[in-house]
């Protein structure tokens, strides 16, 4: 199915099972044991990086096809991994239909994100996104919200463990003057969104109010290329989210993106307004 609905009819913001990738992550650790490999020495042969093989033994992320390729094939598990991972069940606080965009965003090489209804999750402060699990409807209660933090924490590892990924976030001025979780939150947020835009692989823009009209008004979107340099895209609603595969359609997208990149303020210019914003606060 090229252009796949993701809502599962679970809802947003679903918590779910760990139990399955924690039986994974231990059938993993014991034929690396019996190979009489380091989590190390498994991340170099299966290349990937130590924290992600940590990670997978813990039962804390769901192993990307590709570990589960090379990992069965090093480790001679005789199909084993292959058959574990059959049954693994989704990530505690991830939702059901954002299972299969969080495994390819665990291998992209580039991950472009465009949003104007919130800040994206991979930017997001602790403090603004419990402000947001806070306010959500049906109400959440206080271990679904712990379980979505520490879900939405543990994909930012994405950031600080890919620096050879290359990021793209265009984001609408107007998310940081909604001053979300309130003065406080919205000065913390600014000032990591600030911080996060120093590193080499990461592009931060934004789309000026003053600005009329730009390519990206149908919504918000999400591209990605992976290790084989194929092209998928990532379309969430109020509650669930459309996964694009679609060559075509994919096409369409990064036709809008390219043209969002030069209507939004330049790298430069954006966080001169992000640090007026914060110095207005």
């Amino acid at each position: 199915m090229e252009v796949q609905d993701m809502t599962g009819g679970t809802g947003r913001g679903e918590p779910e099972a760990t139990d399955s990738l924690k039986t994974f992550g231990a059938v993993v650790k014991a034929f690396r044991e019996r190979a009489g490999l380091t989590q190390e020495g498994l991340a170099l042969l299966v290349r990937f990086s130590p924290q992600t093989v940590a990670s997978i033994e813990q039962g804390r992320r769901l192993p990307p096809p590709d570990f589960i390729e090379r990992a069965e094939e090093v480790l001679d598990a005789f199909g084993v991994l292959r058959a574990a991972a059959c049954h693994l069940a989704r990530k505690p606080g991830i939702a059901a239909w954002f299972r299969q965009w969080a495994a390819l965003e665990e291998q992209a090489i580039s991950l472009y994100t465009y949003e104007c209804r919130l800040i994206p999750g991979l930017l997001q402060t602790e403090a603004y996104a419990r402000a947001l699990f806070t306010e959500q409807l049906p109400p959440l209660d206080d271990r679904q919200i712990e379980a979505q933090w520490a879900a939405r924490a543990e994909r930012q590892r994405l950031l600080r463990e890919r620096p050879n990924t290359a990021y793209s976030f265009i984001l609408e001025e107007h998310l940081f003057l909604r001053r979300t979780g309130g003065v406080e939150v919205t000065r913390e947020l600014i000032d990591h969104v600030l911080k996060t835009a120093e590193a080499r692989n990461v592009e931060i823009q934004i789309m000026p109010l003053e600005r009329k009209t730009h390519a990206g008004l149908a919504g918000p979107m999400q591209l990605l290329e992976t290790p084989e340099t194929r092209w998928f895209a990532y379309n969430e609603g109020q509650r669930g989210g459309l996964f694009v595969s679609d060559s075509k359609e994919v096409s369409v997208l990064q036709m809008r993106y390219a043209r969002m990149r030069s209507q939004a303020l330049s790298l430069d210019d954006s966080l001169s307004l992000l640090k007026q914003m914060r110095g207005a606060l």
